[in-house]
C-alpha cells in the first residue's frame, strides 16, 4: 500500500463553528470521486438540517444516520442520552469494522468522551482497528489528548467572532 492509499484519521475540534461543515465538505469531495461514505451524527436530534435533505440526493453512495436525542448539555434525561449514545457508538463501530465505506464521519463523537458516555480507550481502540484504506473524520469540541495523538490531521476551529453574540440566531441554509 502506498501512502496515497493509506486511510487517514482527521479530527476537527475547537470552540469555533465549522467542524461539521468541514467534515461535510470532505464528504462532498469524496462523493464527487465516487467514494462510498457513511455519516453518523451522535448528538444532533430532530431538527431538519439541510445536510439531511442533500443526503437524500446521494443515497446510492451516502449513508446518513442521525442517532442522537439533541443537545446533550440541555438534557432532560442524561441516562437515556447515554444509552442512545452507546447504541450509536455500537452502530458506528459496526460500520467501521464492516469496511464497506471509503470515508466514515463520526460527527460530534468527542462529546461521548467529554460527557463520560464512552471510554476514550474504547474509542481509540476502534479507530486504531479500522480498515487500512478507510478514512475517518471525528468532529466535536474538546478532542482528547489520545485522539489528537492518534490522528493524522487535527484542525482546531477557533471562534474569533460569532453573530449569536450580536443577537443573530442560527439561520437555515447557513448553520443548519
Amino acid at each position: 500500500m502506498t501512502d496515497s492509499e493509506k486511510g487517514l484519521l482527521l479530527v476537527f475540534t475547537g470552540n469555533g463553528k465549522g467542524k461539521t461543515t468541514a467534515a461535510l465538505g470532505t464528504v462532498f469531495r469524496a462523493l464527487g470521486h465516487g467514494k462510498k461514505v457513511a455519516v453518523v451524527q451522535f448528538i444532533k436530534g430532530s431538527w431538519k438540517y439541510g445536510e439531511l435533505v442533500t443526503a437524500e440526493h446521494f443515497s446510492s453512495l451516502l449513508d446518513f444516520h442521525v442517532m442522537g436525542r439533541g443537545f446533550t448539555w440541555k438534557s432532560d434525561n442524561i441516562e437515556k442520552d447515554r444509552a442512545v449514545a452507546l447504541d450509536a457508538w455500537k452502530f458506528a463501530s459496526d460500520i467501521i469494522y464492516a469496511g464497506e465505506h471509503d470515508l466514515v464521519v463520526l460527527d460530534e463523537l468527542t462529546y461521548l468522551v467529554v460527557y463520560n458516555m464512552l471510554e476514550e480507550s474504547e474509542m481509540l481502540d476502534v479507530l486504531k482497528r479500522r480498515p487500512e484504506k478507510m478514512h475517518i473524520i471525528v468532529t466535536g469540541r474538546k478532542a482528547s489528548d489520545g485522539l489528537i495523538a492518534l490522528a493524522d490531521l487535527v484542525t482546531e476551529m477557533q471562534e474569533v467572532k460569532h453573530p449569536y453574540k450580536q443577537g443573530i440566531r442560527a439561520q437555515k441554509g447557513l448553520e443548519f
